[in-house]
């Protein structure tokens, strides 16, 4: 301990003053000074302890994922408290401090849109799949080779034909090989012109062919917009409330409109998070038994808007290519000075997070990935530990796979309903345990019981954490119908939990499972459109950036494949995700 340390001055405090000191025995005096020092020496040794500890993590993750966010925008977000902090030194961020983080969020996923009309835009002036096109830089004597960057150019036209000369298309855009089952997610750069670039690295030998959709013309994305923001209820909810014989049932959301009703307030009282249903006529608050899906509210468009979304028209269609749509890959060059020269800043800042070959995930964010074909395999890789699966429907497909695939794993009969959860089973010879409990609302699932309702935080906040247990966490699906503050602020309390287990307990192995594609019609896509997905995906990735947390990219890992999109992948791509996350675990097991 340091002379100049607040311990070492406390404790001179403490000494007595030997002018005025009163008599006593010298084992008296003794006595009184050994358990002062004693009891000072521990606090010291404790204080040590911990911030030696504390230093040895700081870079992993006790900074604040707000601090992070900073450090790569400093221009943007000034350095609060003067510099990074631990969470469990520091004091909390601010509201201002939010707000800025929450600007800056919003301010990354702003979509360009078309220009204001006095009336609404005719189907024929909108972007038309058919009449545009894509072209590829072919010219005699280019050769292509692994770790070249390809461009594909798209120029959007209107159904008349005509040019489009704004912006704010949703595209879709992959290279693939279904001869060497390969493929990899495309980066669509808008130029807002009605030019497109979209950027693929060459990552295997062989044929390897672009493929760009229209998911969304711009026009369409307006109105997504503006759903999103005037009718945030378009989805709506239901609770029972029962006490003896009598029933009865109201509609329940995040925000009720008063209607001179009264409302019950459900609002977690650790997180915050708001939940409201309209009280019944008779029944007290306290008898809600469950939750539900309502329905969903229909006539959302106008006359002038419902052309925008037709399949086979509008809605998921490729664009064709004019020339060539596919090129051959030569082993990488020799001159690789040469290829990092060729390659637009833009697509190092999107790199691929991995791609497929031989229908298999190659990673590229730095997990060694294994193939996980026998159940034993399985077994002894998440043999002594404990998985924590909470989510949506999304992450209870890996409960799911893990069950059917591991027979060792028994399903214990909880009694809880098909498809709700939550669910647990056991492999007692290697001692697994593998849990998986639904996320709180908004939430679509059918009679959900009302006190089976746990918010990931609270959940987060309820582990002891270390190297054998698994924390997978999947939350997306359920907040597209709403604006994105809302999804900021339920994963910025995931977030404060996240860093709280790992301050607690570092040895703790999360992953979070990203949004994916779904298969989209007309319906589907004023409340769930993948373009809905793709903002809340972007918020995502960005509030978890820089945490010690894995990423399983469903988003690209769906985009890349040949199988179509799905709200619940098929078995090829759910297999590839758990053999990511066991590979993760696996690795992270022998650190």
């Amino acid at each position: 301990m340091m002379p100049s340390s607040p311990q070492w001055k406390a404790y001179r405090k403490m000494e007595p003053d030997h002018g005025t000191q009163k008599k006593g025995t010298l084992c008296q005096k003794l006595s009184k000074y050994a358990v002062i020092f004693l009891f000072l020496a521990v606090f010291g040794l404790i204080f040590l302890l911990r911030n030696v500890n504390t230093a040895e993590n700081w870079n992993c993750h006790t900074v604040s994922a707000l601090d992070q966010h900073q450090s790569r925008i400093q221009s943007k977000l000034p350095t609060f408290h003067n510099h990074t902090f631990c969470a469990h030194l520091g004091q909390k961020p601010s509201p201002e401090e939010l707000e800025l983080e929450e600007r800056y969020l919003l301010d990354s996923i702003a979509w360009p849109g078309p220009p204001p009309r006095s009336s609404p835009v005719a189907l024929n002036q909108t972007s038309d799949p058919v009449h545009s096109l894509f072209t590829l830089p072919i010219k005699e004597g280019r050769e292509w080779h692994v770790g070249d960057q390809l461009e594909a150019l798209v120029q959007m036209h209107d159904f008349q034909g005509r040019p489009k000369i704004y912006g704010g298309d949703f595209l879709l855009a992959r290279l693939h090989s279904p001869e060497l089952g390969a493929g990899v997610a495309g980066k669509v750069l808008d130029h807002r012109n009605g030019s497109y670039s979209a950027l693929f690295p060459l990552l295997w030998e062989g044929s390897a062919q672009v493929e760009v959709t229209l998911v969304h013309s711009s026009e369409a994305v307006a109105v997504l917009r503006r759903l999103r923001e005037e009718q945030p209820q378009r989805v709506f909810y239901k609770s029972l409330f029962r006490s003896g014989s009598h029933s009865e049932t109201t509609v329940c959301n995040m925000c009720l409109p008063p209607d001179q009703k009264l409302q019950c307030n459900y609002t977690d009282l650790s997180t915050g998070e708001p939940w409201y249903c309209y009280k019944p006529k008779v029944l007290g608050c306290d008898t809600r038994i469950n939750h539900a899906t309502g329905g969903y509210v229909k006539n959302l468009l106008t006359s002038k808007e419902a052309p925008l979304f037709q399949s086979d028209v509008n809605i998921k269609v490729h664009i064709h290519a004019s020339g060539p749509d596919r090129i051959n890959v030569l082993p990488p060059r020799k001159d690789r000075a040469e290829v990092e020269s060729s390659v637009k800043p833009e697509a190092i800042q999107h790199a691929p997070s991995g791609y497929y070959y031989k229908d298999s995930w190659r990673s590229l964010n730095g997990v060694t990935m294994r193939q996980f074909n026998e159940s034993s395999a399985i077994t002894q890789c998440l043999k002594d530990k404990v998985i924590y699966m909470n989510g949506d429907s999304t992450v209870r497909q890996w409960f799911e796979h893990l069950l059917a695939f591991v027979p060792e794993l028994k399903q214990f009969n909880l009694h809880s309903p098909k498809k709700i959860g939550p669910f647990m089973a056991v492999d007692s010879t290697h001692n697994i345990l593998l849990k998986y409990r639904c996320h709180g609302p908004p939430i679509r699932f059918s009679a959900v019981i009302a006190n089976e309702f746990r918010y990931i935080s609270n959940e987060l906040d309820g582990l002891s954490g270390g190297p054998n247990t698994v924390a997978v966490l999947s939350i997306w699906a359920h907040f597209s119908t709403y604006p994105v503050e809302v999804y900021i602020r339920r994963l910025r309390h995931i977030r404060r939990a996240v860093l709280r287990l790992l301050d607690r307990a570092p040895g703790t192995i999360i992953v979070i499972r990203s949004a994916n594609l779904r298969a989209l019609d007309p319906e589907v896509s004023l409340y769930d459109s993948d373009w809905y997905s793709l903002q809340l995906d972007e918020v995502l990735r960005a509030m978890f950036k820089g945490l010690n947390v894995l990423l399983v990219d469903a988003w690209q890992m769906t985009l890349a494949h040949r199988l179509p999109h799905d709200l619940h992948p098929p078995p090829a791509i759910i297999k590839n995700m758990i053999d990511m996350l066991l590979s993760h675990v696996c690795q992270k097991s022998h650190q």
